[in-house]
């Protein structure tokens, strides 16, 4: 797995070399958005890599932990193509694999025919309470060095990039 340090070096020099060329360039936050994307680009290999002997995908375990964590253990494949980011056809998709599996349920509303609600089911819920404990050493290392105080910084600045990132949704 190539080591992140380096890379980041690379984009130093990279962002270095275009503010030469375009003096205008946003250096440090153009820095600070592909080190975000390179980051949460490792995030996510290191949680394939976890989830693959399980035969499972980060969408599906992402789906899967949304419904644990639903009060009623329920949601609508809509709600859930919002919270994955996840489009229809893939929602389909991972909805199909994770039935097929037993881990979820999807039934049609008696109230209305066209809505459709998918559940966790028991074995769903077991399957999360196997999966999330023996990821939450390598979680907690992921973040060592970080005081509390900076935890809580590091967190509300990522919340206010996302708010400033939801400002720049065109269909807002």
């Amino acid at each position: 797995m190539t080591k992140l340090n380096p890379c980041i070096l690379m984009i130093d020099e990279g962002i270095a070399q275009i503010q030469h060329s375009i003096p205008d360039l946003p250096g440090a936050d153009a820095r600070i958005a592909r080190m975000l994307r390179l980051v949460g680009a490792r995030i996510e290999e290191e949680l394939a890599r976890k989830l693959k002997p399980h035969k499972l995908n980060d969408s599906e375990f992402m789906t899967l932990n949304i419904l644990y964590s639903r009060p009623d253990g329920t949601s609508t494949p809509g709600e859930l193509c919002v919270f994955t980011s996840q489009g229809a056809t893939n929602m389909t998709r991972i909805t199909n694999a994770l039935v097929k599996r037993g881990l979820i349920t999807r039934q049609h509303s008696k109230e209305d025919r066209r809505r459709v609600t998918i559940r966790i089911t028991a074995a769903g819920r077991q399957f999360v309470q196997k999966m999330l404990p023996p990821m939450f050493p390598q979680l907690k290392e992921v973040f060592t060095g970080f005081s509390d105080s900076e935890k809580r910084n590091f967190d509300r600045l990522l919340r206010k990039l996302a708010t400033n990132l939801d400002y720049l949704d065109p269909d807002d």
